[in-house]
């Protein structure tokens, strides 16, 4: 019998994924990761939930791991002018990484988890896939997971809807049942990250010059920090038609405003590829693409160029394509793979 550990954030996904796991494998143990300093309430959550599932619970201090990985990595990728996506540090480096470690050395055979995403075995391959409830799927964040990592993990949510989900932690009496999802990174939970990289970095951020795309001086910026790609309000600066953040330059501390039309682009490039459904493209392949969380995928043809880079090129112009954050691409409900826009 295969012995499960169950990440449990204190949250309502993960305690129905507790409660589906214990079902079917009855040798299960709940682990609830401590990040930062902010988790004792959930922590809480989750010991009450193990207790009413009938499993075991524990408390892993990743607290130190967690800084270096993903704050850390977060903080320098935004003073050099990106703008990255902490969640898929975290799953890369913590959740799948280090947690997984963990659990082999503990003795667990699997690791599950309550994101919503679809593993699949063909061919002796582990593919990734969309989730059933396409309005929670999750596999954009997941696209970082390694063949070793998805052949020990389950999301036993991967079919179910958030209604159904909730349906299980109400008869199950769990205490998290009508907890309100995260919506903020847990480290920013009033979602204001320039004051929080001013306070963990203890520096202010010194003013630059907003330019436009040949180099002429428009105004003042208040720091890079304070600015993402699309962005429009709080410039501080009066034009006769709409201006928008389109690129930023940590080196000369400038920042790039043009008009809706300069944020555009047809292509990109990208680097710490991950691959899923294969381990190379020998040749170039017709995908579906999209460098954000929330869009809607667009058609795209990407050529691996090189063991860790590719270059994508899209059949329609996208808006707001930003460095830092990640680029994944689908042959329809599976992930083909992933990396970081450069």
């Amino acid at each position: 019998m295969n012995k499960v550990m169950i990440a449990m954030s204190g949250g309502v996904d993960s305690s129905a994924a507790a409660y589906l796991v214990k079902k079917s494998y009855g040798c299960a143990s709940g682990v609830t990761l401590k990040l930062t300093d902010r988790e004792t309430s959930d922590i809480s959550d989750a010991k009450k939930t193990a207790d009413k599932a009938g499993i075991d619970h524990y408390v892993l201090d990743l607290r130190q791991e967690f800084k270096k990985y993903v704050i850390d990595e977060f903080v320098n990728a935004y003073q050099n002018g990106l703008t990255p996506n902490p969640c898929i540090f975290c799953n890369k480096h913590i959740k799948f990484g280090l947690l997984h470690e963990s659990a082999v050395n503990l003795g667990f055979d699997l690791i599950a988890t309550g994101h919503y995403s679809i593993i699949e075995k063909q061919n002796n391959r582990f593919l990734l896939k969309k989730a059933t409830d396409i309005t929670k799927d999750q596999s954009y964040v997941l696209y970082s997971l390694s063949q070793d990592q998805l052949s020990r993990t389950l999301f036993p949510l991967g079919n179910l809807t958030k209604a159904e989900v909730r349906e299980i932690a109400l008869s199950s009496g769990f205490v998290n049942a009508s907890k309100k999802d995260s919506q903020d990174i847990c480290f920013v939970p009033d979602g204001d990250y320039a004051k929080f990289i001013e306070e963990y970095t203890k520096k202010s951020f010194d003013h630059g010059n907003f330019v436009d795309k040949d180099g002429n001086i428009l105004g003042e910026h208040k720091g890079i920090i304070n600015y993402t790609i699309g962005q429009r309000k709080g410039l501080g600066l009066s034009f006769d038609s709409p201006r928008y953040v389109c690129s930023k330059c940590a080196k000369t501390n400038t920042v790039v405003l043009g008009k809706e039309p300069d944020l555009l682009s047809t292509s990109l490039d990208c680097t710490d590829l991950n691959l899923i459904a294969c381990d190379k493209l020998d040749s170039t392949i017709r995908v579906k693409a999209k460098t954000r969380y929330k869009q809607q995928e667009q058609w795209a043809l990407i050529s691996q160029t090189s063991e860790t880079t590719a270059h994508i090129e899209f059949e329609e112009p996208q808006r707001a394509v930003t460095a830092g954050q990640s680029v994944v691409f689908y042959d329809g409900d599976y992930v083909v793979g992933g990396g970081i826009i450069k």
